[in-house]
This record gives structure tokens, sequence and C-alpha cells, in this order.
């Protein structure tokens, strides 16, 4: 057991905006545009943003979650060392940004950046492995401290120096809690459908991502800039975006049976999916959003390393890319050898064709709100190349077996989606999340605009 530390814990339910005496400043939300380098893990295969905290500036290397509510980080002696953090009291109206938080009445620890009395508690989720509030601390403060990023400058095309933004709002976990995350890894950055996930509260307007494939040169992020989003050689990827609704999933993770939250993850309206230019046949009413527990629909993840498709779905989507994968077209056959796991269908190194979309195999075609709104998905994003000791070389499709629709559950009645986009799909892919608007905008492989998300400048100056 990690601690036998005696608190009283109040829970509220509803928290009404009170008057205080306190000075405590509400967020500040930044005015200006920002960018951050974004680097995929190779052994966990994570996308990492790079972020600064604290008092003196410190460098924080955090997981990117587009479905968590909010940021959280290690706050344990080796790495938080911050002068300039506060804690939120339980009766301060900025805690109705928290929605029902929980608060430590009575901390018998000494202060500290989690012990404080009268305090609001806001614990942290790790989606790589789940946290063992049994074997770990359970207390975890929401703080207000400095966060700092590079300005984006002159028309998104020049990186800037760091930003403060003040009063930025987190989570204060424990080294425990970062187990399964990459190696130098502190913490988690919200992305998702929150008052208070990291690109809300830097900007409430933008944010755009584009992964990189590379080995080695990271993607970026976008807050607070519609662009334009200038990529080596001098091209414009705001100009190549199509746009989508983002929708809302009504019953969350944090749902109960007698009171609904809305998901933080964002949906999209998935209508069909086409392998080949074909529609590929499977119950359509798992493309659409359940109102009573939140199962179905397609969604968009940052830390599902490939997509995972509901069982039915990926049994028809692979019968129909390994009939057409097989035609006069592509000529390929499945490899005899055991598939690679995770993986169902590989086919051997040595017969796929590479062009600069990637390998040369069907295309499958993702069908959104409108028949004519399609994210292509070409060989660079479908498939994955697996080598391994004893002459292992091949080529993969590279989406999961999600299980069927009456296992796959977050909970006793709460359900998942049907599809989840994967991170492997999103690489070389810009996105951008209009949150005024409520709409996606994407724009496919920019391999095929002669571009990469790794050909985004930053400065030579170490960031």
């Amino acid at each position: 057991m990690a601690m036998a530390k005696l608190v009283l814990v109040l829970t509220f339910f509803f928290i009404q905006s009170l008057t205080t005496s306190l000075t405590l400043p509400l967020p500040a939300t930044a005015t200006k545009s920002f960018v951050s380098p974004i680097q995929k893990d190779r052994s966990t295969l994570q996308y990492i943003i790079t972020a600064y905290l604290q008092t003196p500036l410190r460098q924080a290397k955090l997981l990117v979650d587009l479905g968590a509510s909010f940021t959280w980080v290690n706050c344990d002696d080796k790495y938080f060392h911050s002068t300039t953090y506060k804690h939120i009291p339980c009766d301060y109206p900025l805690a109705d940004l928290l929605g029902q938080p929980a608060c430590l009445v009575n901390c018998v620890d000494p202060p500290g950046p989690n012990c404080a009395n009268n305090s609001c508690l806001l614990s942290p989720v790790n989606p790589i492995e789940p946290i063992d509030f049994t074997r770990s601390d359970p207390i975890a403060t929401a703080l207000l401290d400095y966060l700092a990023l590079p300005e984006l400058i002159n028309g998104s095309s020049q990186v800037g120096p760091l930003e403060k933004i003040r009063n930025f709002i987190f989570s204060c976990g424990h080294t425990s809690y970062l187990k399964g995350l990459g190696r130098g890894v502190v913490g988690l950055a919200g992305f998702g459908r929150s008052n208070i996930s990291i690109p809300v509260q830097i900007t409430p307007h933008f944010f755009a991502i584009c992964l990189s494939g590379s080995k080695s040169q990271p993607g970026v992020a976008f807050f607070g800039s519609k662009g334009p989003y200038y990529f080596s050689p001098g091209i414009d990827l705001s100009s190549s975006l199509t746009y989508t609704p983002l929708i809302v999933n009504p019953v969350g993770k944090d749902s109960g049976p007698d009171n609904k939250i809305a998901s933080p993850e964002y949906y999209i309206e998935l209508t069909s999916v086409k392998v080949n230019n074909k529609v590929v046949q499977f119950n359509q009413s798992l493309l659409a959003i359940t109102s009573e527990n939140g199962f179905g629909g397609t969604t968009i993840s940052t830390v599902a390393p490939y997509t995972k498709l509901e069982s039915s779905i990926y049994k028809a989507v692979t019968r129909a890319f390994l009939k057409a994968a097989a035609s006069s077209t592509y000529n390929l056959t499945k490899t005899t050898t055991k598939p690679v796991k995770p993986f169902g269908v590989c086919y051997p190194a040595s017969d796929i064709k590479i062009t600069k979309m990637g390998p040369v195999v069907p295309t499958i075609d993702l069908v959104l709100h409108n028949k004519d709104v399609v994210w292509k998905i070409f060989g660079s994003n479908s498939m994955v190349r697996i080598v391994k000791k004893g002459g292992v070389d091949v080529w993969c499709l590279a989406f999961v077996d999600g299980g069927a629709s009456t296992t796959v559950r977050d909970s006793n009645w709460i359900g998942s989606p049907s599809i989840v986009i994967g991170g492997h799909q999103l690489e070389d892919n810009m996105l951008q999340f209009d949150l005024e608007s409520k709409k996606l905008g994407f724009s496919s492989s920019i391999l095929s605009k002669g571009t990469t998300c790794s050909n985004f400048k930053f400065s030579t100056k170490k960031i």
C-alpha cells in the first residue's frame, strides 16, 4: 500500500459560484497562437508533446490524448519544484470548471503540491495502464501554474520564443501513475472536449495536429491558429482540408446510471466504409451512437496505435481487402506464415510495390456525413511493415479486431465506439479541430501534396 494518509474527502455534486475574499485569478486564455513538436516514441508507439511548466520553467514530455479531459503531471519531488503553483479552494468559483470535484478538506501530510486543506481534487487517468488506486497514492490535487509553449508568428510560418500562459489548470499526480508511458514522459496532455483541456485553456477556438510517420523527426501541434499551416517546401496545408461535423456522444466513460456525462472524445459521423471503391457490407447500425449507453459510432484516438474495428466490421473489411488485393490489379497473396499479432492480414514484403503513397494496395475510404466527403486511407496509412528475427519481413494491414459489440464495454453498461481511428492512420494527415464551429478539417495523406508532417520547420534553438 502506498500510504496511510488521513483525509476527509467530500464530493460536490453541484458547486455554485460563491463569493470569496481570495484573490486567486481565474484562468487566462491566451490570445496568441502557439506551436509545439509531437514526437512518436518508437518503443511504445505513443505520441509525446513537449511543453514547459512550473517556475522556473521545466520541460515536460506528455502523452497526447485526444480523449482526455485534462492534463496531469507527476508532482513527486524528483520532478516538481515550482515556486508559483496554487491550489484551487473548494469554494472558489473556478471549481465550477472542474465539473464535480472532490474536496480534500484536511490534509495531514506536510504542505506541498499534493497536500493542502480545502483544495479541489482532480483524479488522473492513465489510458495505457489504468491506475490502481489501492496501491498508489489516491490524492491528486488540482493546481494552477504557468504553462509555456513556443509562439507562432508571422502568418504561421515562424516559431518564436517561449511564451508563458498563466493559471493553467492541471492535476498533480504521482510517479506510480506513469506505468506504461514512454521513457521520460512525466504525465498526460488532455486534448479532449472539456473546459480544462490543454487546447481550450490556451485558446478556445482552434487546434490542429499533424502526427509524423518519421522515425526521428517530430510532427506538430498548433494552438489558436486556423492557418495557414506552412510545411516545407512552402505548402499551406490549411487549403487542403475537407470538413465534417464533430458530434457528441452523450454517454461518456464518467457517466453513471442516473447521471449521463458527455464523452470528452471527438466523434465523427462515419456512414460507410469502402475498399477499392466498393462499399463493405456490415451492420450499419453499429455506426450510430446509442443514446442509452453511448455504444457505437466512430472516434479519433492518439492513444490507440492502430485503428480498432468492432469484430463484425473487422471481419467484413478484411474479407473485402483480401478479395481486392487478390485481384489482377494487385495480385497479392496473403502470407502462409502465421500473421504477426495483433494483425490478421499480412503479405510478404517482397511482393509489395512501393510508391510515394506507400505500399500499393487497395485504398480504404471512410465515407463521412456526405457521400462526397471521404477520408482516403492509402497504403502508407493502411499498412505497417514488420521485420523480425528468423527472416520475418511482411507488410500487414494495420487494423485490429476491437472485439464484438456485445463485449466491447467500458463498464457494465457504458458502451465503446465501434470504430476507433488510431495513430498510424493519422500519421502524415493534417487534422484541424474547429471547436467554435464543431467541425473537423482533415486532409487525407499529405504525401500526395509532396510533404510530410515532419516537414514543419522548428527553429534551430532547442525547444
